[in-house]
């Protein structure tokens, strides 16, 4: 194994690529074959010989197994990973204005991105023997702690994507805190399944840089759909893990009769309710632990969603409260940065902090002087038996109309076999009236992106078009 070069000072001036402990080691699953870390390490140096000299790249590859060799063939030709929220026209065009340089990189065509395109194969994928590539010497990079491997965008107030740099030391800190936390190592044996792309920051931290970090092995699928998401896990040797989100971990369970065994799932991207988190332990006979971060500061701590409500940050980092705000330093975190959600902290011991997460600063919701967060609303609304999905909106408008009356929410709702007297009335067991929306829309489906998560202008356009009354194949509750 190769180990971090060290300053005199005792700070990590680079960082291995891998930590497997030999060229031998699984390095991946992919479509029933076992690839080791030679072949995934000769698989780059080929890729990376074929990559345009420019600075920045959006890797569109589908395959998690493709997406790491581009991602391992950019960190060596030192070239800058661009992960915007989604491929659209405009966000591509935008980053293009940012970027100039940008190119995008897949493995088959087409890719509808309007971008230079570097189209890559693989020995094995072109019928190339892997045994062939046996004996040859494998030299597992060091990767210098301060390089810039990624740029994660996030969409502000005004639409234009924000910027935020990953420097390779901090996501390697970060990731490997992580792994410690999951229990996952090279001695565990785990395998990692997302139904979260890698082209996000979560997916990217935990499908595909905590195995790299870990010595664990990542599995090149992304299964969607509950059966295929039941066939991968059950293909898979003994312990495994399943990184998904609430949406579809709730869908999985709703749709799938019977379950295999999951030692260990992962959850982030949105707030996941005790009864969920207490279903999935029950039917996949492991443990599941929700993971809490930002795009900003990275994955900052997780809790056990079954049996607690506090959360536990990772190893050396601090938090404190200063000027109204939660901050959070050391760790991986490389300066001081505010949290853009309300905390409480409670009393914790001297490696880590515990505490309870009330919600997103943006997403309190304050009405006739009751005081809560949508994520609490969207917990209530989902955790309904027969609701499919669900979720509260903080109207675009003045706190109050030109007559005076309070601004009331609103709520998109899947429940095929529930009406609205039903749903309105389990909604008045769990919450306050003032909380109750006005209007209830029932929707065929809610714009969830690949992640899992409800961009807020898609959500926002859906509601808006409901509240006119142009046609979406919903129908609607006063």
């Amino acid at each position: 194994m190769i180990r971090a070069e060290m300053s005199p000072h005792g700070t990590p001036l680079t960082f291995p690529l891998l930590s497997h402990a030999s060229a031998d080691a699984v390095f991946a699953h992919r479509q029933g074959r076992v690839l080791t870390v030679r072949d995934f390490l000769q698989d780059v140096s080929h890729v990376a010989a074929q990559l345009p000299d420019r600075s920045h790249v959006l890797n569109a590859c589908t395959d998690r197994y493709h997406f790491a060799v581009g991602l391992a063939a950019a960190i060596l030709r030192r070239q800058v990973s661009l992960l915007p929220p989604s491929h659209n026209p405009e966000m591509v065009r935008q980053m293009r204005e940012i970027h100039p340089q940008v190119y995008c990189l897949s493995e088959a065509p087409p890719v509808a991105v309007d971008l230079p395109l570097c189209l890559f194969s693989l020995p094995a994928d072109e019928g190339a023997s892997p045994s062939a590539r046996d004996g040859e010497p494998v030299v597992i990079p060091a990767i210098q702690a301060s390089q810039v491997i990624a740029c994660v965008f996030t969409s502000g107030s005004t639409g234009r994507p924000t910027e935020h740099v990953k420097h390779w030391g901090a996501l390697v800190r970060n990731v490997q805190a992580e792994a410690r936390r999951l229990g996952v190592s090279a001695a565990s044996g785990h395998c990692l399944v997302g139904t979260v792309p890698p082209q996000h920051m979560y997916g990217l931290e935990s499908t595909v840089l905590v195995a790299w970090q870990s010595g664990a092995a990542m599995v090149a699928e992304r299964p969607f759909y509950p059966a295929d998401i039941s066939a991968t896990l059950s293909a898979l040797p003994s312990p495994k893990v399943l990184v998904t989100t609430p949406f579809h971990l709730r869908t999985w369970l709703a749709e799938s009769a019977e379950v295999p065994i999951v030692e260990l799932i992962v959850s982030a991207t949105a707030p996941l309710s005790t009864q969920l988190a207490q279903e999935a332990e029950a039917r996949c006979g492991g443990v599941l632990l929700e993971v809490y971060g930002s795009t900003e500061t990275g994955q900052l701590a997780t809790r056990r969603s079954a049996r607690s409500l506090e959360w536990l940050s990772f190893e050396g980092l601090r938090l404190a409260e200063r000027d109204g705000q939660t901050w959070v330093s050391g760790g991986h975190v490389e300066a001081p940065l505010a949290l853009n959600d309300v905390l409480e902290l409670c009393e914790g011991d001297a490696s880590a902090v515990r505490f309870i997460l009330h919600g997103r600063s943006a997403d309190m919701v304050n009405i006739a002087g009751k005081r809560t967060s949508l994520a609490y609303l969207n917990l209530q609304l989902n955790a309904i038996p027969g609701v499919v999905d669900g979720a509260f909106l903080w109207p675009e408008a003045d706190a109050a109309d030109s007559q005076g009356s309070v601004k009331r929410l609103a709520a998109l709702v899947v429940a095929p076999e529930l009406d609205a007297p039903r749903v309105m009335a389990a909604l008045r067991q769990r919450i306050d009236p003032a909380f109750m929306p006005r209007p209830l829309h029932f929707v065929q489906a809610l714009p969830r992106n690949a992640t899992g998560k409800l961009p807020h202008a898609a959500i926002l356009a859906l509601a808006e078009r409901l509240n006119a009354g142009i046609p979406t194949s919903s129908t609607s509750a006063p």
